[in-house]
């Protein structure tokens, strides 16, 4: 285990090291944080205030900013989740670059050993640096206002976090793997940064596209973590607002929220609840495993 410990902390360390690294695999969640100040806020507030019709003088302003606060930062807590494990993830690319690879195989550390230091750092890394952005986002959100969070919320925050930072480890395993050269993992991340806002609904919500492209996007669990984290930290200013209107819709407009935001994803036209949601993730986590020690085996099989 003293092999497997220290080659985790080398890759922990290699890419916490690079700034530039840490810096770029926060390049889509500053995108969408830029993209929010110039003019999501308010085309979705807009899109907000348009759908409560006759109920405007139920619901506090300030619970529909906070609201519109909120699904910024999922988008920028799951664009994160993201594209920090690839980041991290490519120092295997960069490794079998300059033939360090060669090095570490020739240790008496086992490969199994050797392809979980590389996904387990990919996990502290990803999980660490997200949890910094969950914290500073709702330090700043309870300095503007009041999220209705309660504390079981905020834990259960950071545990869908952790989940997401597993997940896309364990897929984007699969991928750098395929990689020989860092200039080709580098321009996958290119395409991996512009995509990954639409794919998660940081953009535009989900639900606003086809119900081929929603099938298309919840394929990927990073989809299914931003509807979780949309569940946790959305739900108490949802309900405030119903409580506000005081059943005089019938509780059709938060339905109306909730749907229109993607609080649960849909595949093949069939929404699922959140416990379904999390038996996806979990599955589609085991299945890239399986396919991550196979495709490693294979790569390194003459070694």
């Amino acid at each position: 285990m003293k092999g497997f410990i220290g080659l985790t902390k080398r890759n922990v360390q290699i890419y916490f090291k690079d700034i530039h690294s840490v810096i770029f695999s926060l390049l889509t969640s500053i995108i969408v944080f830029v993209l929010y100040l110039l003019f999501l806020k308010g085309s979705f507030v807009n899109a907000i205030e348009g759908s409560m019709k006759g109920l405007e003088s139920l619901i506090n302003a300030d619970d529909i900013k906070m609201f519109v606060n909120g699904v910024l930062l999922v988008g920028i807590l799951g664009s994160a989740t993201i594209t920090i494990p690839y980041n991290c993830l490519t120092t295997i690319v960069k490794d079998r670059e300059r033939k360090v690879d060669y090095d570490i195989l020739a240790t008496p550390v086992k490969r199994w050993q050797i392809i979980l230091s590389y996904l387990f750092a990919a996990i502290i890394c990803s999980f660490f640096m997200t949890s910094l952005l969950l914290t500073a986002g709702l330090t700043i959100l309870a300095v503007l206002g009041n999220m209705h969070l309660s504390v079981l919320s905020i834990i259960a925050a950071y545990g869908v976090i952790l989940l997401g930072c597993m997940s896309s480890s364990a897929l984007f395993m699969t991928v750098v793997l395929f990689f020989k050269s860092s200039s080709a993992a580098g321009a996958f991340f290119g395409i991996l940064s512009a995509a990954a806002g639409f794919v998660i609904g940081a953009y535009i919500p989900i639900s606003q596209f086809s119900s081929k492209i929603q099938t298309l996007c919840n394929l990927f669990p990073a989809s299914h973590i931003c509807a979780l984290l949309r569940n946790v930290l959305l739900n108490g200013c949802i309900d405030e607002m119903n409580r506000s209107i005081g059943g005089v819709d019938n509780g059709l407009f938060s339905e109306a929220l909730r749907q229109s935001m993607t609080f649960n994803a849909s595949l093949f036209d069939k929404s699922l609840s959140v416990n379904v949601m999390c038996m996806y993730i979990a599955a589609f986590t085991l299945v890239s495993l399986i396919a991550m020690v196979f495709l490693y085996t294979r790569v390194y099989k003459k070694n």
